[in-house]
């Protein structure tokens, strides 16, 4: 079962004068009254009396007492815890009358339960990771979220290439009349040194032609001029008939192709490698920007994978509060960060959280509940009720909200409390026993 402070007793820490409280078991304990009146000595005392000499005030003597601070705290586990002398030294006794110390208490007794501003002043960070640590899945959440954080962060990466590339591809100007690949100038010029050949040899023939032509005629002129020579000239001129035929047919195929095409091409070179390059660009960057877009989507599949199974992780982890977990290392509780929470439900958050540190700690110190209206005030010690949590509380408040008001150092009602007398201080003379 939970430990909880069944009875306290004060004297003279701080502003308190002597007080006696027994909280409830389960539920709120407000301490109300008016400002400086001793409500905050109250935690503190508490605080003291169970956490050790670290949360011994800084003056605790009450101002104008000359009797030392007395504290006495009666546990529902039986030990009585007491601060009392010169010194407050701890002095805990278990219910078989055998002294224990200040380890036995640290053993079930949250830090963080009697100094929850502690908690609350933390950093968001610091908080989710408590929470994490508590229901066991830090390390796991930790490792997807680096996952994520890395993964979120290439694809952010991948996403800027991909549209830097698509937009470099849609400002550049597109020539469908270019080639699809590079023109070579020296294949332009090969090509021309070849039609120049043929038109050279076409040339040849048909200075060939103009030769056999005055050979004909030489050779005729000369049959009439030649009659004794006839035969043999006219042996001769039946081979040059044939060769004239010959040399005619061949003629009436030639053709001169025209070198201007490529002449223009050749001066027009760079500006039609100019537009295949910028389309071989345009079409590279449009390649680009749709392999990115496409490992985009991958990556965006993979972040929402582990996603999911971070809310996994988070559902099925046993929560202090319903509605409450950590998104991006911060707690989340209804919807909101913590600095968008109401101080209510910052409070109900920091009880369930320090609650889990220690279930064996049954009970927690608030301080400044007024920030609370009445009716948040009564859910919250509803929830505490059914959580079987013990809370003492200080409300700036004498209405009827408040368990006991402190008035000047006492519990209202309580003044005709005897406070500690000073121990006697026997003189010792000489010669007497």
């Amino acid at each position: 079962m939970p430990i909880k402070i069944n009875k306290l007793e004060i004297e003279n820490v701080k502003r308190v004068k002597a007080v006696k409280i027994e909280p409830t078991a389960s539920g709120l304990t407000i301490v109300g009254g008016k400002n400086n009146q001793g409500k905050t000595s109250v935690l503190d005392a508490i605080a003291w009396g169970l956490g050790g000499n670290k949360y011994r005030p800084s003056q605790a003597n009450r101002e104008g007492s000359v009797i030392p601070p007395h504290l006495h705290i009666v546990l529902s586990n039986g030990l009585i815890v007491e601060r009392k002398g010169k010194n407050s030294d701890l002095k805990v006794i278990d219910p078989n009358g055998v002294k224990a110390g200040q380890q036995l208490l640290d053993s079930f007794v949250e830090e963080l339960a009697i100094n929850l501003p502690k908690f609350m002043n933390s950093t968001s960070k610091e908080k989710a990771n408590i929470l994490l640590q508590i229901i066991g899945v830090g390390n796991q959440l930790f490792e997807l979220e680096k996952q994520e954080n890395e993964i979120y962060s290439n694809r952010r990466a991948i996403g800027q290439i991909a549209d830097q590339k698509a937009k470099y591809a849609k400002e550049q100007p597109y020539f469908p009349d270019a080639p699809k690949e590079l023109v070579s100038i020296s294949d332009l010029i090969q090509q021309q040194q070849a039609i120049l050949a043929r038109n050279g040899e076409n040339q040849r023939k048909r200075e060939q032609l103009a030769t056999i032509e005055q050979q004909y005629t030489m050779r005729a002129q000369e049959v009439e001029r030649l009659k004794q020579q006839l035969a043999n000239a006219e042996m001769n001129l039946a081979k040059t008939a044939q060769d004239l035929e010959i040399a005619k047919k061949s003629s009436l195929d030639l053709y001169d192709e025209s070198t201007a095409d490529l002449e223009a091409n050749i001066q027009q070179i760079e500006e039609i490698n100019r537009k295949v390059r910028t389309n071989l660009d345009k079409d590279k960057a449009e390649t680009d920007a749709h392999d990115y877009h496409v490992q985009y989507t991958k990556l965006s599949t993979k972040i929402d994978e582990i996603r999911e199974q971070k809310a996994s992780l988070l559902k099925n982890a046993n929560l202090p509060l319903p509605e409450l977990s950590v998104e991006n290392g911060e707690l989340i509780y209804k919807g909101q960060k913590w600095d968008n929470m109401s101080g209510a439900d910052q409070l109900k958050v920091s009880t369930a959280i320090v609650r889990k540190l220690k279930p064996d700690c049954g009970f927690i110190l608030l301080d400044k509940l007024e920030q609370m209206d009445l009716e948040t005030l009564q859910d919250f010690g509803k929830w505490l009720e059914q959580e079987g949590l013990q809370a003492i509380a200080t409300r700036v408040s004498t209405g009827e909200e408040c368990s006991i008001l402190i008035e000047d150092g006492y519990v209202a009602g309580q003044e005709q409390i005897p406070v500690q007398q000073p121990v006697e201080t026997k003189t010792w003379k000489a010669g007497e026993f």
